[in-house]
């Protein structure tokens, strides 16, 4: 998902390191704006991946192909065909265009930032990990079974959808700014939504 952050020169620390990588993908329909499904693929060496799957019977021979003048896409996965993905990512680009994109990211980030410095301020909650782009993963420091009601109410409230994971063993909440339309009236929403919640789950 962190991909798309590299959008914006600030955020491309993400990438540090990138020239080691043999492969490298990110998903466009996570965070930029795209309908599932969209990956993003680049490899350093395509003839690897081409020596892996490139499977070439008689019928699938052509002239092009035999002088190497075309790329057959056909031989950098497992099926012979696919679908026009990239034509709906152009379609975002074509409308966005890179400062409306780089608007978005940095507009999530921001609102994730924020939210991160409400959680660490409150004194009954705390960041479980840093969190240097759009996703705070924070808990309540009641512990684990108090974290989990918090999640299981929200969602069946159906005004929010929160997810988890587990650090350091311990359950832990994961909030995500990036859908195209969230605004700070919604962020600040949610987070009032998880203090009323877990208020009146520890009164029960």
């Amino acid at each position: 998902m962190s991909g798309t952050a590299a959008l914006c020169p600030e955020f491309r620390f993400i990438l540090d390191g990138l020239e080691l990588a043999d492969s490298f993908c990110f998903n466009p329909h996570k965070w930029m704006f795209t309908n599932f499904d969209c990956d993003c693929f680049y490899v350093a060496d395509r003839t690897a991946l081409i020596d892996t799957f490139s499977v070439l019977p008689e019928y699938l021979r052509n002239k092009e192909t035999d002088a190497g003048t075309v790329i057959d896409y056909r031989d950098w996965h497992i099926q012979l065909g696919r679908r026009f993905r990239s034509l709906k990512l152009w379609f975002v680009i074509r409308h966005y265009g890179i400062e409306g994109l780089q608007h978005h990211v940095r507009q999530h980030i921001r609102l994730a930032q924020e939210f991160a410095g409400w959680v660490a301020e409150h004194p009954d909650f705390e960041l479980a990990s840093p969190a240097p782009l759009n996703l705070v993963c924070f808990r309540h420091t009641a512990g684990d079974v108090i974290n989990q009601q918090i999640m299981e109410q929200i969602n069946l409230s159906g005004k929010a959808y929160l997810t988890h994971t587990k650090l350091d063993d311990r359950f832990t909440l994961r909030l995500c700014v990036g859908q195209t339309y969230t605004e700070a009236q919604h962020v600040s929403h949610v987070w009032n939504l998880i203090k009323q919640t877990a208020d009146t789950l520890a009164t029960m």
